[in-house]
């Protein structure tokens, strides 16, 4: 009885938090002006990406999907083995004068084959 009623209070705190909750807003580079506190960026990677993530900041460009937006962005972490010009991520951090100051390891790579329309046969 007892397991029953912890499952039930779990079960309704995960449908709160996902509905209503403290969830990070997920913006493309062009609505990132203007906006304040910590959001997931979600773009394709432009340019030819420098550093390595560790000894020197990983300095990117991040493009709209369908645009021409874009904003620069500077990341310390692990760096996905998919990681490269062309490839869709998302990342999360804050706008700083400008520059996307990302937090330490939420660079995250899309898979492309999810999103790649179903092959014809």
């Amino acid at each position: 009885m007892i397991a029953l009623s912890v499952a039930a209070v779990l079960a309704i705190f995960l449908l709160y938090t996902s509905a209503f909750g403290g969830g990070t807003p997920s913006l493309s580079p062009g609505a990132l002006p203007g906006h304040h506190g910590r959001v997931s960026v979600v773009g394709k990677v432009t340019g030819r990406p420098t550093g390595d993530g560790h000894e020197q900041a990983l300095r990117f460009r991040l493009r709209d999907r369908n645009g021409t937006a874009s904003v620069p962005v500077v990341y310390r972490g692990s760096v996905p083995d998919l990681f490269k010009p062309g490839r869709e991520v998302v990342v999360e951090g804050t706008l700083v004068d400008g520059t996307f100051v990302a937090v330490r390891d939420t660079l995250v790579t899309k898979c492309p084959s999810k999103y790649a329309p179903a092959k014809k046969t």
